[in-house]
């Protein structure tokens, strides 16, 4: 399971083992337009969503990898935790900056 919690939006992603998309789930397939995309309630509404699917789907367990600094990364955990599912792995992939972007040129007077 894959979930990207950016500040506009949320997207989560079921994979097989080989990486190949199952099932998926965003903010605008359950319904949210506007500011409401960017919630803890939508993407708790979002995952929710996307386990009824995965489940569909013969889902036993998952490795949760999480990506991105929006609300809807503890939202997340909060309904994996009370879904009941086997969770062998979760992972932070959010992606680090190692020396940032080039500074600004020094200012000529």
């Amino acid at each position: 399971m894959y979930v990207k919690a950016t500040f506009n939006t949320t997207y989560v992603s079921f994979t097989d083992e080989n990486g190949n998309v199952v099932c998926w789930s965003a903010a605008g397939t359950c319904g949210f337009k506007g500011a409401r995309r960017s919630t803890p309630f939508a993407a708790t509404t979002i995952i929710e969503e996307g386990l009824k699917k995965a489940r569909a789907a013969n889902l036993s367990s998952l490795d949760v990898y999480v990506k991105g600094p929006g609300p809807g990364r503890d939202a997340a955990m909060r309904v994996l935790k009370n879904a009941g599912l086997d969770i062998n792995l979760i992972a932070d992939v959010t992606p680090i900056p190692h020396n940032g972007c080039r500074p600004k040129k020094p200012r000529r007077v």
